[in-house]
């Protein structure tokens, strides 16, 4: 590629004329260049407002979501008939205004709700993004007419949440929403149908870590949970039983083991699960205590050392 340079002073430094696009030599004011494009913002304001603070005409990011990558606009002018409309100067007052469609007003609202959910869950913005995608599929489709958008909104973001790879709970994604949890499940269901794809199965270890860290046990107790529920599982012990059940019963275990006690209504309150849930999880487990805790710890542990 050719360097920009002045012909007469090819090492001279080049200043900018933003206001003429021009690019002139410091040494002998020759044009260099013409038509140079400001690639910065556009400091006017076209507003009514002669006091508006913000000046920047540029307008939000582009959004692919949107029809129209969410830049189209239309403008029209005030009648003179109507005397409110008019400046100072009897001129027509020119507005901007959004020409957005039914289907651009649902992916907004829908998009907005995804996002409040997202900040109430502390989840990353890819996250967020991954579940507008899935709801824009299921809308195009048609297939959920009648159904309420928060309801496949935030059964999209539960998915989104499984899909990539940072699950939260059934309960946790509820909580946060203004729909039922039984609405939410049917729809969540049937978006699987529709978009013809699946999830991958949470697993014990999924929540594990971020439940330890909430109830501020260390990576000790971390590990023994983790080793304790693999090792139910293994052997049989809790079939049937729901990952976040186990995974609290086995922090249960593991923190009374190492002399970190946490009660079943601590764990219950983090992992989301009622105490009743863990309690015959627990039950179910600790009868076999000795076979489900690592070599190095097993020699401390027995059944009878438990509480019911």
């Amino acid at each position: 590629m050719s360097k920009l340079e002045c012909k007469y002073h090819p090492y001279a430094a080049l200043i900018e004329d933003s206001h003429a696009g021009d690019m002139v030599c410091s040494m002998c004011g020759l044009v260099v260049a013409d038509r140079v494009i400001d690639v910065g913002s556009e400091w006017r304001t076209f507003s009514n407002d002669t006091n508006a603070k913000d000046m920047s005409r540029v307008g939000a990011a582009e959004n692919p979501l949107f029809d129209g990558s969410d830049l189209s606009t239309m403008i029209s002018n005030a009648s003179y008939a109507d005397s409110r409309q008019l400046d100072a100067d009897g001129r027509p007052l020119y507005r901007n205004r959004r020409n957005v469609s039914v289907s651009d007003k649902a992916l907004m609202n829908a998009f907005k709700e995804i996002s409040q959910m997202a900040e109430r869950l502390n989840l990353p913005k890819t996250i967020s993004d991954h579940a507008n995608l899935l709801f824009k599929q299921v809308y195009e489709t048609r297939n959920l007419r009648g159904r309420s958008n928060d309801a496949v909104a935030t059964a999209c973001l539960y998915m989104a949440c499984r899909q990539e790879g940072v699950p939260r709970t059934f309960k946790e994604v509820c909580g946060v929403s203004r729909v039922s949890k039984k609405d939410i499940g049917k729809v969540f269901k049937k978006i699987l149908k529709i978009l013809e794809t699946n999830v991958q199965s949470v697993s014990v270890e999924d929540f594990m870590s971020r439940f330890c860290t909430n109830l501020n046990l260390n990576i000790a107790v971390q590990q023994v949970a983790n080793t304790v529920a693999r090792k139910a599982l293994d052997l049989n012990l809790v079939s049937g039983r729901s990952p976040v059940s186990v995974a609290a019963a086995a922090i249960y275990m593991a923190a009374y083991a190492l002399g970190h006690r946490r009660d079943k209504k601590e764990i219950g309150d983090v992992a989301g699960c009622a105490e009743a849930t863990i309690t015959c999880t627990y039950r179910a487990m600790h009868t076999r205590a000795t076979e489900l805790f690592p070599d190095e710890t097993r020699l401390f542990v027995r059944p009878e050392n438990f509480p019911p």
